[in-house]
């Protein structure tokens, strides 16, 4: 060991929540320490001390959408950044995502509209994979239309996909 700590990395994780339809609910981040500063995301969260990740979703999905899983879903992605702006306090994020396939619903989780903001979550909104596709929108994985075109072709992964930006 020569002594050199590595990055402190925030981790989280997120569902990719999928309805009948394929359509995928995401979350519209309003982040003032990236550019863009509107992220459209994943619903999901930051893992807290003694959570494992699936603790971590069940947690968040309650608090965002409303959502309260039946079971575990499989973890289908797995993407690590290193950089600054990421997360404040880190030095960037290891993120776990998770397929979900649930109904059609109308998110409204257990946060009050003030504890959503507090949270930087602005709107939750259900998009198809063409919508996704049209650019001119930034969403977070970067390629999230790509990523979610192969799940959507290929199933769920024996080990999670690594993504990259």
């Amino acid at each position: 060991m020569d002594g050199v700590a590595g990055p402190r990395l925030r981790h989280s994780a997120r569902g990719v929540l999928l309805d009948p339809a394929d359509r995928v609910l995401l979350v519209r981040f309003e982040l003032r320490n990236i550019e863009p500063p509107t992220l459209w995301a994943c619903p999901g969260g930051g893992v807290e001390p003694g959570e494992s990740a699936m603790q971590t979703l069940r947690r968040e999905l309650d608090e965002e959408v409303g959502l309260t899983l039946e079971a575990d879903p499989p973890q289908v992605w797995h993407r690590r950044l290193v950089g600054p702006n990421l997360a404040r306090g880190y030095d960037g994020v290891v993120e776990d995502y998770f397929l979900v396939r649930t109904t059609a619903f109308d998110p409204c989780g257990s946060f009050s509209d003030e504890e959503l903001l507090a949270e930087n979550v602005y709107e939750l909104k259900w998009w198809t994979l063409p919508e996704l596709a049209r650019g001119g929108t930034a969403f977070a994985p970067r390629d999230l239309a790509g990523e979610l075109k192969a799940l959507l072709r290929e199933g769920p992964p024996a080990e999670p996909v690594q993504l990259h930006a």
